[in-house]
């Protein structure tokens, strides 16, 4: 068989296997939505539903979590991944085609552009303003009306362990571990915490390594 039946093949048995995972996790994506339209704002059985997909495991994991997104975030791409572990917290989110999202990441109120690689145990808070120091000095509970989507522009890069609560442009590049307060511009890559500049990013010249375009030589 030459090369172009058998990706025919392996686009039809992919598409198959969503099909059929969206079958097997339609109660999840029902009871979501009952919650979604009952009471609006609710998002306790979203959230359980959520944690149980999280923990199931290898390649059928991801194929569940992908259909039971679909069904119930604002907007999801057909193709993407989202490894072991992972959860969004709120249905306010998106997800453009080709993202990645790594193991153990928790994703908030935000969108993730096309080819946007999220590294594990990243958080994608929902924005900055969650909480507010109150008269008698304490932080109130979390405010829905202050949640924010923010931004992962397209092919933007989320090293593992960031922390990121402002937008992120385009094939910008936030550092493993990295604390993200403020929007950081497209090509733009930042490190520490709180996050601060470090370079601009140029595609690679031909003929220079990575390192030597790094240093500028």
């Amino acid at each position: 068989m030459s090369n172009a039946p058998r990706a025919r093949v392996r686009r039809a048995l992919k598409a198959l296997l969503d099909v059929c995972a969206f079958v097997a996790v339609s109660p999840a994506i029902a009871a979501s939505a009952a919650e979604d339209r009952l009471l609006p704002g609710a998002d306790s059985i979203f959230a359980c539903c959520a944690q149980l997909m999280a923990w199931l495991p290898g390649d059928p994991g991801v194929v569940a979590r992908r259909a039971f997104y679909r069904g119930t975030l604002e907007a999801c791409a057909r193709e993407w991944y989202i490894g072991f572990g992972s959860i969004f917290t709120h249905r306010r989110a998106r997800v453009d085609q080709g993202a990645y999202i790594g193991a153990y990441a928790l994703v908030g109120c935000a969108r993730l552009g096309a080819g946007s690689l999220v590294g594990s145990r990243v958080s994608l808070l929902s924005g900055g303003s969650q909480h507010e120091l109150q008269a008698d000095g304490t932080w109130s509970p979390t405010d829905r009306r202050q949640l924010r989507q923010i931004d992962i522009g397209a092919h933007a890069w989320i090293g593992e362990g960031a922390i990121v609560m402002a937008d992120v442009g385009a094939k910008a590049m936030v550092a493993a571990g990295a604390v993200v307060s403020t929007a950081v511009p497209p090509r733009t890559m930042v490190a520490g915490n709180p996050a601060r500049f470090v370079r601009l990013l140029e595609p690679p010249t031909p003929g220079r390594t990575e390192h030597e375009h790094a240093a500028g030589l």
